[in-house]
């Protein structure tokens, strides 16, 4: 049997490019894809040495629904459980837009300073279906930018395509160094 891992979607697929369809009813079905994501990501992060699944969208394992997954604590590796968020939407930007490094299952190996905004107001929807709003700042407010980007069809690797200096690679002891130019036009995320 596949790993879940593998159930991860990643550039140049064009399905990341599409806009996610809103959620109605929270079925079965809905409930199958959510625990896909948790195991995708977490299988995902165990394959991984020096990194930590903060975060997944539907979309990344090729489900185009607007459902997005955050890890509930993201300096405890040990803490494995996740807020679901249903159809998420970002209802207010505030603070600051500062730059900060993010990677992505969806773009193998690559990093990126990318410049978002400091606090955000959030609204989603529980499996109950029931309204809830989070106000975020930092850290979690950039995961949240980040991954309803991707209900929309966007990768951070949009927000920087024009700033070559913005893009890193993880090395073997797990630091980000800068790519040079040539690196990044060879790269297949960006033919």
């Amino acid at each position: 049997m596949a790993n879940p891992r593998d159930q991860i979607i990643t550039l140049p697929t064009p399905s990341l490019r599409r806009h996610s369809k809103k959620v109605g009813l929270v079925d079965k079905s809905i409930t199958r894809i959510i625990n896909n994501m948790q195991a995708a990501l977490l299988d995902w992060e165990a394959s991984r040495e020096h990194e930590v699944g903060v975060a997944l969208a539907a979309i990344q394992i090729n489900q185009s629904l607007r459902i997005v997954i955050i890890r509930n604590d993201f300096n405890n590796k040990e803490d494995r459980t996740y807020t679901i968020f249903i159809n998420p939407t970002i209802t207010k930007y505030e603070g600051n837009i500062e730059e900060d490094f993010e990677g992505c299952l969806s773009v193998k190996d690559i990093y990126g300073k990318v410049p978002r905004y400091t606090k955000i107001k959030v609204k989603a929807q529980n499996l109950n279906g029931k309204e809830f709003r989070v106000t975020a700042d930092g850290f979690l407010a950039r995961t949240f930018q980040h991954e309803i980007d991707h209900t929309n069809g966007v990768l951070f690797v949009d927000h920087i395509k024009d700033n070559s200096e913005a893009f890193f690679k993880l090395n073997d002891e797990g630091n980000l160094e800068q790519l040079d130019d040539k690196d990044i036009q060879n790269h297949h995320i960006f033919r």
